[in-house]
């Protein structure tokens, strides 16, 4: 049996069985923290697979200088949790707005431009690369400040600004190409925001 050291380098060096290895070593660890996050097995299975995945695809991203293989682990379950909850409460906000919203009736606030306009912005929004959407939701809808969002993600604050503005460049040009009513267009889609 490989050290937790030799696992490691196996693992960066590609060697799909040291993932297995890695799985059937650390699993129940990444398991058992993710129940506790979540509450919920079937989460908690979900979370430890996608956990796996992402050490396998970021394997180059492993440092045996700054902690064990099972913390390295243990962190992505941890960010891989975090992401679930927020996406859960997201889709639980958003259920209840929806739920709580009148029928719309004569004199209704939403004209129809309005409505188009939202649409536009998911639309675009569903467009952009995940990590641009992924810093913009949190910023406009889990109203996040960029260093939270830092946290959150784990990537530089830098980035998470680069990403916050270009991902509203990108809106702002879908906006002004082919997104926008003639009576909201100049109000930008921070309004449907």
């Amino acid at each position: 049996m490989s050290s937790d050291d030799e696992l490691a380098q196996r693992l960066r060096d590609g060697d799909q069985t040291a993932l297995r290895e890695t799985y059937d070593r650390h699993g129940a660890a990444v398991l058992f923290l993710a129940q506790r996050l979540l509450g919920n097995r079937a989460d908690a299975e979900d979370v430890t697979q996608v956990t796996f995945v992402a050490a396998w695809t970021g394997r180059d991203g492993f440092d045996p200088q700054r902690g064990t293989i099972l913390a390295w682990l243990l962190g992505i379950a941890r960010r891989k949790a975090v992401d679930r909850i927020r996406a859960a409460t997201r889709e639980q906000r958003t259920t209840e707005a929806v739920q709580a919203q009148q029928p719309p009736g004569p004199g209704a606030d939403e004209s129809p431009e309005r409505v188009v306009d939202r649409l536009v912005v998911a639309d675009e929004l569903g467009r952009l690369p995940a990590d641009q959407r992924r810093t913009l939701e949190l910023a406009f809808f889990d109203d996040l400040t960029h260093p939270q969002i830092a946290a959150v993600t784990g990537l530089p604050l830098g980035t998470v600004k680069s990403h916050l503005r270009r991902g509203m460049a990108n809106l702002r040009r879908r906006w002004e190409v082919d997104g926008a009513t003639s009576g909201s267009r100049s109000a930008g889609p921070s309004r449907a925001l």
